[in-house]
């Protein structure tokens, strides 16, 4: 407001360029459609992150690595690369 009571009047707002700064470039479309695949991938695998900090032997095999040993006691590894 001026001294005199009257309010300001604000500059004209160009309206001629305001609708070609909405629309975006194909180059533009392109990385926002990135952008939004690597959130995507991010939530993924924070969400996994988090699925194995609060239950880690889920994950885990059941069998060990003697299991598949045949004739051989769990340890006894001597004779078996010969």
């Amino acid at each position: 407001m001026m001294d005199g009571g009257q309010p300001v009047p604000s500059p004209p707002v160009p309206f001629g360029n305001s609708l070609s700064d909405s629309s975006m470039s194909l180059e533009q479309k392109t990385t926002f459609a990135f952008v939004i695949l690597l959130f995507i991938f991010l939530g993924v695998l924070i969400v996994r992150c988090f699925r194995i900090l609060l239950d880690p032997y889920r994950s885990m095999p059941t069998s060990t690595w003697a299991d598949g040993l045949e004739g051989l006691e769990k340890g006894q590894f001597d004779h078996a690369l010969a």
